[in-house]
C-alpha cells in the first residue's frame, strides 16, 4: 500500500508500539488516528506523533462504535486497521482466576475481533483493505507464567488465520506481527515504559516491521512475521 494520505487507525496508540508506529506512518504521509484509554497520555502521544486522538477502550463495544464514528467523521474512510491494544498478565497456572481471563481476553482478543468486525463492511465495499494484528512470540510457544497472556496471543493467531482465509477474496490483506520481548509499558501497573537495554528490542523495531510489510504492493502480503532480538543474552 502507499502511505501518502492513507487513512490508518491504530488502537493502543498512547505508548509503545502503537505510538512509535503512528509517528513513523505520519512521517510517511499517512493520516493516522490513535486510540487510548488515558486522555492525558493520548493527548501527549498525539502532539508528539501528529496523529489524531480518540479516547476509547477497545474492551467496551460502545467505545468501539464511537471510535469509528469519530474516525470516519474526521477522515471519511479507512485503509488500514492496526489492532495493537493489549494488556499483559504473568500468573502461575495454580493462581489464575476467571477474572484474569476475562480482563485480558476482553482487550487482546474480543477488542481486536470487534474492531475488525466494524472495519470489514468498509473494506469489503471498497474491495481492499489492510489489517495488522500485533501478536507475540508468546503466541508461538508457551512459557512459565503465560497461561492467560499466551492464551490470548494463541487465540489472536488463530483468528488471524481465519480472517486471512475469509478475506483474501475481498482483496483484504491480514498480517500478524509477533514481537519477542519489547521494552514497553505492557504489564506495568503504572503504565510507565521501560528503557530498552542496548541488545533488546524497542518499539521502533516493531514499527519498522509493520511499515515494511504494509508497503509491499497490494498484490501480495506476508501472513506472519516474528521479530526477535539478535542477541538478548
Amino acid at each position: 500500500m502507499k502511505f501518502e494520505n492513507a487513512k490508518i487507525l491504530i488502537t493502543g496508540g498512547s505508548l509503545g508500539i502503537g505510538k512509535a508506529t503512528a509517528k513513523l506512518l505520519v512521517e510517511c504521509g499517512a493520516k493516522v488516528g490513535i486510540t487510548g484509554r488515558d486522555r492525558g497520555r493520548l493527548k501527549t502521544a498525539a502532539s508528539e506523533t501528529g496523529a489524531f486522538p480518540i479516547v476509547a477502550d477497545v474492551s467496551q463495544p460502545n467505545d468501539i462504535d464511537r471510535t469509528y464514528d469519530v474516525f470516519l467523521g474526521e477522515f471519511g474512510g479507512l485503509d488500514c486497521l492496526i489492532n495493537n491494544a493489549g494488556i499483559g498478565l504473568r500468573r502461575g497456572a495454580e493462581e489464575v482466576t476467571l477474572k484474569d481471563f476475562e480482563a485480558v481476553f476482553k482487550v487482546n482478543v474480543y477488542g481486536a475481533a470487534l474492531m475488525t468486525a466494524r472495519a470489514l463492511p468498509l473494506f469489503i465495499e471498497q474491495n481492499r483493505g489492510n489489517i495488522v494484528n500485533i501478536g507475540s512470540t508468546a503466541g508461538l510457544k508457551g512459557y512459565e507464567g503465560g497461561t492467560v497472556y499466551g492464551a490470548t496471543k494463541f487465540a489472536l493467531r488463530g483468528m488471524t488465520q481465519c480472517w486471512q482465509s475469509e478475506l483474501r477474496k475481498h482483496n483484504v490483506r491480514v498480517f500478524l506481527i509477533n514481537p519477542s520481548e519489547v521494552a514497553t509499558a505492557i504489564g506495568s501497573s503504572d503504565r510507565v515504559e521501560r528503557e530498552a537495554a542496548p541488545n533488546r528490542l524497542r518499539s521502533h523495531e516493531i514499527a519498522h516491521a509493520i511499515k515494511s510489510v504494509l508497503e509491499m504492493d497490494d498484490r501480495g502480503f506476508i501472513p506472519e512475521l516474528a521479530v526477535w532480538a539478535t542477541n538478548p543474552w
